[in-house]
C-alpha cells in the first residue's frame, strides 16, 4: 500500500498504481467531476497517471490558476489538432496557456489564416473535443523525438536543447505534440471555444528569427461562461483608454512623429500636469529632492553602468556627433544619471539617506507589433526615484516607499491591486552586479518591509 497525504494533513492508503482520478472518486464523485489537474509532491501530474509511492496529492479546479492553466493548455493542443486538420503542411511550434486563454505559434508557410477562418476552426475544435479523447503523456528518447520532428526545424531546435531522458510527448486521438505535461483527463471537458485573433510573432521572441502566426483562443467548461466572458470584453472596450483618450481629447499619435510616441493634447496635458503636481507634493513631503536630467546620454555612461551590455539591443541606434568616436543614446533609463548626480558633490554618511525623484522621459525601442496605446510605447515619462542610504537604513527606507505608494493609491482610490517582490535568479549570477552579501541584505530588507 502507498500513503497519500492531502493538503489538510489527512492521509489515506491506496494500492500502488491507483491514479489521482481514482483517489478523487474515492473521496467523492462531485470532486472527481470538478478537478481539472493535480500535483504530487509539488510536481505537475496527469490525473490518469498511476501513483507508485507515498506522497502529497493536491487537486486543482477551475477556481485555481493551475486548474485554468491545465484547461487552456489542453485547449491549445486541440487548437493545434484543428489547425493541422485544415492546414496539414503547417509547422507547429509552441502552445502555452496564458493569463486569459491560450495561443499557438504556427508557421503556415505559403498559406495564411484570417478572421474568416475562425468559425470553422472553432467548430472543428468542438468536434474533436466531443470525442473525449484521453490525454496521455509518454517518455521518448532524444533520438526518437528528433526523428519524429525531422521536418519541423522549430521543434527540433527545442528538442536539441533538452536532455535525453527528460523528453515527453502528449497524445490524444491521432494527434501528438512535444509537451512537458499538465493536461485535462480528456478533451470532453472543453465545451466552448473562441478564436480571439491572430498576430505576428517572431520565433522565440527574436526579430532575427522567422516570423510566425500566433493564433489566440479562449475556452470554457460551459457555453454560458464564454458568453459572459465575451460580454465582459465588450464592456471593457467601452472603457479602453485608447477609446477614451480619443473621445476626451487627451492624447493622440501621429505616423509622422513616429509609432509609439504619444502626443498630449491640451486637455490631456492639463490632466497630466495636475497629476504630476500632486505626486511632486507627496514626494517632497516624503523627503525626496526633485532633479532633472537630459533626454540623451553619452554611450560611455551606459557602458560604465552595465546597462548597455544588458539592454543595448533594446535601445535606439546611437546618435553620432561630428566629433569622431562620440556617441550618444536616447536615455533608456534614469538610474546612471542619478548616480552621476549623487557623486557630483562630496557627502558624509550623516547626509544619508539622499532621495532623488524625477519625472524623467525615457526611450526604448519596442517592435511595432508590441505597441499598444499608452501601455506599450517607445517614449514614456517615469515617476522615478533613487535612494542612496546605508545598509542599516534599508528596511526603514523600503517601508517609507511602501507607505508612499499606499498613500497615492488610497488618494487615487486604487483598491484592486496586488504586490510582487522581484528577486534575483541565483542560477543566473551573470545577469546581476554587486556582491552576494549586498543582494542578500537588500532582498531581506524589502521582504521584511513588505511583510
Amino acid at each position: 500500500m502507498i500513503t497519500v497525504t492531502f493538503p489538510d494533513g489527512n492521509q489515506r492508503a491506496y494500492e500502488p498504481g491507483t491514479t489521482a482520478m481514482d483517489v478523487a472518486k474515492s473521496i467523492s464523485h462531485g470532486l472527481a467531476r470538478n478537478i481539472l489537474s493535480g500535483s504530487y509532491d509539488g510536481q505537475t501530474i496527469e490525473l490518469n497517471d498511476a501513483l507508485t509511492h507515498d506522497g502529497t496529492l493536491q487537486f486543482f479546479t477551475w477556481n485555481d490558476s493551475k486548474g485554468k492553466e491545465a484547461f487552456w493548455h489542453s485547449s491549445a493542443h486541440v487548437l493545434a489538432q484543428a489547425i493541422l486538420h485544415f492546414y496539414p503542411d503547417a509547422k507547429l511550434t509552441i502552445g502555452p496557456a496564458i493569463e486569459k486563454g491560450f495561443y499557438y505559434d504556427v508557421d503556415f508557410g505559403e498559406q495564411s489564416i484570417g478572421e474568416g477562418d475562425f468559425a470553422k476552426i472553432e467548430q472543428q475544435m468542438l468536434e474533436f473535443a466531443r470525442a473525449k479523447s484521453e490525454f496521455k503523456l509518454r517518455s521518448v528518447t532524444k533520438a526518437e523525438a528528433l526523428k519524429a520532428y525531422r521536418d519541423n526545424p522549430f521543434k527540433t531546435e527545442l528538442i536539441s536543447n533538452l536532455e535525453d531522458g527528460t523528453i515527453t510527448f502528449c497524445d490524444h486521438a491521432d494527434f501528438t505534440d512535444l509537451c512537458r505535461g499538465g493536461h485535462l483527463p480528456h478533451t470532453g471537458y472543453i465545451k466552448a471555444v473562441k478564436i480571439m485573433n491572430v498576430a505576428g510573432a517572431y520565433w522565440r521572441g527574436d526579430e532575427n528569427n522567422p516570423q510566425l502566426t500566433r493564433v489566440y483562443g479562449v475556452s470554457f467548461q460551459k457555453a454560458g461562461q464564454l458568453k459572459e466572458y465575451l460580454e465582459l470584453l465588450e464592456e471593457a472596450k467601452k472603457r479602453d483608454h485608447r477609446k477614451l483618450g480619443k473621445e476626451l481629447e487627451l492624447f493622440t499619435f501621429s505616423q509622422r512623429v513616429g509609432q509609439g510616441l504619444p502626443l498630449w493634447l491640451p486637455k490631456g496635458a492639463a490632466l497630466r500636469e495636475r497629476l504630476e503636481n500632486f505626486l511632486k507634493r507627496a514626494q517632497k513631503k516624503a523627503g525626496y529632492s526633485g532633479v532633472i536630467t537630459p533626454h540623451i546620454g553619452n554611450k560611455e555612461l551606459y557602458v560604465c553602468s552595465g546597462h548597455y551590455e544588458k539592454y543595448g539591443k533594446d535601445s535606439f541606434q546611437p546618435i553620432h556627433t561630428p566629433e569622431e568616436g562620440e556617441e550618444y543614446l536616447l536615455k533608456p533609463m534614469n538610474c546612471p544619471h542619478h548616480c552621476e548626480l549623487y557623486k557630483a558633490t562630496p557627502k558624509s554618511y550623516k547626509d544619508l539617506p539622499v532621495r532623488f525623484a524625477e519625472f524623467g522621459t525615457v526611450y526604448r525601442y519596442e517592435q511595432s507589433g508590441e505597441l499598444h496605446g499608452l501601455t506599450r510605447v517607445r517614449g514614456f515619462t517615469q515617476d522615478d526615484a533613487h535612494i542612496f542610504c546605508t545598509p542599516n537604513q534599508l528596511k526603514d527606507e523600503f517601508k517609507n516607499v511602501i507607505d508612499l505608494v499606499l498613500y497615492i493609491f488610497k488618494t487615487l482610490d486604487f483598491t484592486d491591486y496586488t504586490a510582487q517582490v522581484s528577486l534575483r535568479d541565483p542560477d543566473k549570477p551573470e545577469k546581476y552586479i554587486g556582491s552576494d552579501e549586498n543582494w542578500e541584505k537588500a532582498e531581506s530588507a524589502i521582504i521584511e518591509a513588505a511583510e
